[in-house]
């Protein structure tokens, strides 16, 4: 899964859909869905290409405050570490926002314009953050587990590395 303490880049790979009981069929779905058109992702990918969903890991303080503030965009998702809630003041856009358990299994998925307070997860030890509509073209969904690849040798923070 990668060190999930120091800020970096990585990859986002989403290993499909659970129940909570390990089916990944889409069987136990809310939806009723079993989603035979692969938007579960069963290849691990999250992405039609094959490639992982590029990741910026903000897992230091000056980091996670900074998260997507000052920005008009972001080209893949940016997980804050460790978290259970964002904001969305004085964002320039609206972001996607997914809370993850300690096994980076997604708990919710939420839109969140700019200027509103997020509510926290009691079990969220992690955020993931994406442009408004990816991560429901992801295929990102409750009982979702996601992996982490961290990419060795980069900071991805915008330039800013942690202290320790």
């Amino acid at each position: 899964m990668g060190d999930l303490r120091r800020d970096g880049a990585g990859l986002l790979r989403l290993a499909g859909a659970t129940d909570g009981a390990g089916r990944a069929d889409g069987a136990g779905r809310a939806d009723g869905a079993g989603r035979a058109d692969g938007a579960g992702r069963a290849d691990g990918a999250g992405r039609a290409d094959g490639a992982g969903i590029p990741l910026e890991i903000a897992a230091s303080y000056r980091a996670r405050t900074r998260g997507l503030l000052g920005r008009t965009g972001i080209a893949g998702a940016l997980l804050l570490t460790p978290a259970a809630s964002v904001h969305t003041l004085g964002m320039r856009f609206a972001i996607d926002v997914a809370y993850l358990d300690r096994r980076l299994r997604v708990l919710a998925v939420r839109t969140m314009p700019p200027g509103r307070l997020g509510r926290p997860r009691l079990r969220a030890r992690h955020v993931l953050e994406a442009e408004a509509g990816a991560m429901a073209a992801w295929g990102l969904v409750p009982g979702t587990e996601v992996t982490v690849e961290k990419q060795a040798g980069r900071d991805g923070a915008g330039g800013h590395r942690s202290g320790a």
